[in-house]
Order: C-alpha cells, then structure tokens, then sequence
C-alpha cells in the first residue's frame, strides 16, 4: 500500500485567510457585478475575432475560449464537433493536453490567436481562456516528448495513483488523486509542472489574455486535501503557485492576481472544500444552475428557490449559467431545453445583483433533434447569443450597477420578477402560457415600454401589472 499522509484541516480555515488570499467567503450585500461572459465554445480565433465587434455590442464584457494548447488529435482529420467513430474530430478531444504549447486544429494557430486578442483589446472585451492542467490525454503515449522531459520523465508527470479512475467522487483521496473521468491525473504538486505550466499562462498573458477558467479545478488539491508522498509531494501547493502566491524555479504569475479574472470547475457535490477553494478564486454555481434548469423544464419555479444561491462563496464571486458546454454535450442534460427556454432563463439570471454569468453558445442550426447543428469544429454558434432580449438584459445588467435586487415569483410560479433598487426590473415568463402579471416593485408610479418590444407595464401602488406573452421577457427601465 503506497504511504499517503494527510494535510491538517485547521478548525481556522474558514476564518483566517492565508497571506494573499482574497476573502471570498463574506458577502458583501452591496455587491453588485456587471461583467458577462460569452462562452464562445468551439469557436476558432478567426471567428471570434471576426464577431468581436458584435460581441462588444451585444453587452459581453468577457470571451471564453475553447483551450488552446496543444490536445489530442489521433486522426489529424479535425472536422465536426461530434463524429461517432471520432475519425473526423470531437469536441472533448481539446480538453485532452498532449503539450502546454499555443495552438491546436479546434481554435487556430498562435497568431491567430495573437490577432483575435488585438480584436478584444480594439473593443474593450476581456479574453479567458479554459485551462486544464488536472489531467493529459487518455492516450498517454500521444503526449509529447518534450513535455514528459520537462517535468522529469513519464514516471514524474502523474500521481501515484494517477492511472487509477476514481469511483467515488465524494473521497477526496480519490477526487484528487486519482483519474477523474478516466483522464490521467497530473502530479500538479511537482515543480518541474508547475514551472512548465507556469510559463504557458505567462505567454499567454503576454500576449493579452486577461483570465482563465480551470477546467476539473476540485480534482486538483488544496491544503487540506490527501498529499501524494509517495510522488514526493510534500504540500498541496499547486494553487499558491497558479495564483501568483509563489515562484516556482524561479517563474512566478506575470501579471498581479487580482487584475485577472479567474474562476474554477468546482462541481458542487459533498466533501467539497468550497470555502478554501475560495481562498484562490472564484467558482462555479453549478447546483443553482440545476436549480434554475429544473424550473424552467417544469415551467414554474413553484416550490424551487431560485433566491439562495446554494454555495458557501460569496454570490459576488461565482459565475453562473443557464447551461454549459458540460450539460449541453456530456449527456444533454440541458440539451433538450429550447433556445427560448435558455433565454428566459438568462434574462432572469442576467438581471440578478450578483454572480458572473457565462452564456454558452450552441452550435450553428442546432434543434432538439440534432444537438450538433451543422457539426463544424471552429465556426461561430447560433444567433441566440445577440438575440435582442439577451442583449436588452446585458446592457440592462451595466445600467443597474449599484442597485440591490428584491425577487418576486408569481403564485404559480410562473412569472420571475427581478427588481433592481428603484430603476429597473426584469419580467420573465418561463411558461407556455401568457400571464396577468401583479407584483410588487421598487419602481416608480407610472407607464413604462420595454426595452426591446415596447409592451406596456404600469406601476400603480407599488405593483407592478400587464401582461407576459409565453417564454416571453421584458425590460424595464427608469428613464
């Protein structure tokens, strides 16, 4: 049995911050965030950079790639999204590292990637990238050379029982040590990683990337977790590194932390250590998304809480989502929801005071028959993304900076109300059915006209009334 030994969880981990660390934990009610994130997955750089212009005007303020290293490409013959005998390509092929080297045959080359930046910079949209540095290819002879030498040979680039799949989530021994998804788990604690790695995220900032998303971020240690001794680990240190905390060998985050936006894929389940994750950055709301989704399949919100966000961080410091690129393809969890249903759903979620939300672009002519749509790898998703009720309600996020939200829920569930202070509010019919609406706002006595279909609403009393056509959504504004 391989002699595996256990950081100390101090009693006062949820109440002392390490030094540098951000409190990520405390509310602060007066919060208000009013960034959003296009997710634009399978996009290459040339059409992202070609729509950034659109983007900017759409109200995004950030624009998530694809990852961009070098990946797992077996047949050469990158296509489709979705080929059954993935001859042709795969989507999940790219979250599959062979090399931390610019480029692959989903997102484009280094320079294409260097002048999409120059197109985010020109309008004002910060770049994130999807990094994940938990795991390789599941072909582990399709790794580079070069990678294996830098980090001090094949035995030297995973855990001891990085070969081993885990099989029960919820053990962290196993969550962070073993091989999630089947996908070999990296030694992230060997130094010779981190510096490698390290040198990857340098570039990149160099070249204008302004944050990253960490892709399986729970199954990467923090300091309370198992430590792999028997690799030669002595602390969990991978996120103190990744954060700019400490140098490695010399190499050190190029940028100050807090300039960047970074957030984690911590899937929420049992055992997480959500509250220390918090400590390096901010993560992802993923049962509030469950949560909103179940709402919307049922077309009510009645006996759902779509108030309480569900996780120990801060609301201020999670994004959020209607759907990922993970619900849309690993099972289609979320894939038979129609566009109108997602909509309604980001209207209301949009609207809210707090969280980041990301907004996942299906493919091109995607349906509820045929999830991949024209199925090809690096062209521009659908139209839903610049839809003018999703534009209404990013541009209607920005303008209700500074104000507190107060949420309303019809009697049968129905119609989602999100007041903003006494400026603004949002009114969301998730139902098949059009509804009489009576609620209560902060917004003045008076007529208002949506933002995007000029409806009248009226606010007599301080209820506001009218009507909601179905999966139908409506902005409304304090001149």
């Amino acid at each position: 049995m391989k002699k595996l030994t256990f950081a100390l969880a101090a009693a006062s981990a949820l109440l002392v911050f390490p030094m540098g660390a951000k409190d990520r934990v405390t509310h602060n009610p007066d919060a208000t965030n009013t960034e959003t994130i296009l997710h634009a997955w399978s996009w290459n750089f040339p059409s992202i950079a070609e729509n950034m212009a659109l983007i900017a005007k759409s109200g995004y303020t950030m624009v998530q790639t694809s990852p961009v290293q070098h990946c797992y490409d077996p047949y050469g013959n990158t296509k489709k999204l979705f080929d059954q005998d993935g001859t042709e390509g795969n989507w999940y092929y790219y979250y599959q590292p062979t090399d931390w080297k610019i480029g692959n045959a989903i997102v484009g080359t280094k320079e294409e990637m260097k002048q999409m930046l120059d197109s985010a910079a020109k309008y004002n949209v910060k770049v994130i990238v999807d990094v994940l540095p938990n795991h390789t290819a599941f072909d582990i002879d399709a790794v580079s050379p070069e990678f294996y030498a830098a980090v001090g040979g094949r035995d030297k680039m995973y855990h001891s029982t990085g070969l081993t799949p885990v099989r029960d989530y919820n053990d962290r021994y196993q969550c962070t040590l073993q091989g999630s998804g089947g996908l070999p788990d990296v030694n992230t604690e060997n130094p010779d990683f981190q510096k490698y790695y390290m040198e990857f995220v340098n570039e990149l900032l160099n070249m204008g990337v302004r944050g990253f998303r960490y892709d399986t971020a729970k199954h990467i240690g923090v300091h309370s977790d198992p430590v792999d001794t028997a690799s030669g680990v002595k602390e969990n240190d991978f996120w103190d590194v990744a954060t700019g905390r400490k140098a490695v060998k010399g190499v050190k985050l190029a940028l100050p932390y807090d300039s960047l936006f970074v957030y984690g894929e911590v899937l929420q389940d049992r055992n997480v250590p959500e509250a220390e994750y918090a400590d390096y950055f901010g993560q992802t709301a993923s049962g509030y998304g469950y949560h909103l989704r179940e709402a919307l399949e049922k077309k009510s919100a009645k006996g759902i809480n779509l108030v309480n966000w569900d996780h120990q961080a801060a609301p201020e410091f999670l994004t959020t989502w209607v759907e990922s690129h993970d619900t849309y393809c690993n099972a289609h969890e979320s894939a038979g929801l129609t566009d109108d249903e997602i909509r309604t759903g980001w209207v209301f979620l949009t609207a809210r005071q707090n969280g980041v939300p990301l907004f996942f672009s299906r493919p091109m002519n995607s349906s509820r028959q045929n999830y991949w749509g024209d199925n090809i790898i690096g062209a521009r998703g659908n139209d839903e993304f610049f839809h003018p009720e999703v534009v209404a309600v990013n541009k209607f996020r920005h303008d209700m900076d500074g104000q507190k939200e107060d949420i309303r829920i019809s009697e049968n569930g129905q119609v989602l109300l999100v007041n903003r202070g006494n400026k603004g509010a949002a009114i969301v019919n998730i139902s098949d059915s059009a509804n009489f609406i009576d609620l209560p706002t902060g917004l003045p006595n008076g007529t208002y006209k949506d933002n995007v279909y000029g409806i009248e609403f009226k606010v007599k009393n301080g209820h506001l009334k009218g009507a909601a056509a179905p999966h139908r959504t409506y902005i409304l504004q304090r001149k």
